[in-house]
């Protein structure tokens, strides 16, 4: 099963097994990651779940779809050119070892 690291506000890292199909933000609330809120629970109507891709895996992940962009536009935190929302980023073989860093605010 491949594994995502995510380090949270405070520092800390945990890393996390992930099912191939499940979305990062499952993973994050599943094994409860500090730092993520999910307050849609994964339906890409909120920005509680943005979380700062590891630039070498930037270029894996398919292109935020226009309604990611948008929600992306609503963060707390600094956006960068790394920022996605979790709940739209489907694990896969290829993405094994990812790190996510979780921004200080959510909401």
């Amino acid at each position: 099963m491949p594994q995502v690291t995510f380090i949270e506000p405070a520092g800390s890292e945990q890393a996390v097994d992930v099912p191939e199909g499940w979305t990062l933000m499952q993973a994050a609330v599943g094994a409860g990651v500090e730092g993520i809120e999910a307050e849609c629970g994964g339906s890409c109507a909120c920005a509680t779940c943005h979380v700062y891709v590891d630039e070498a895996f930037r270029n894996r992940l398919p292109a935020p779809a226009e309604n990611e962009l948008a929600m992306l536009a609503n963060v707390v935190a600094e956006r960068r050119p790394t920022s996605r929302l979790s709940c739209q980023i489907k694990m896969t073989a290829t993405l094994e070892g990812l790190r996510l860093r979780m921004p200080d605010a959510q909401s």
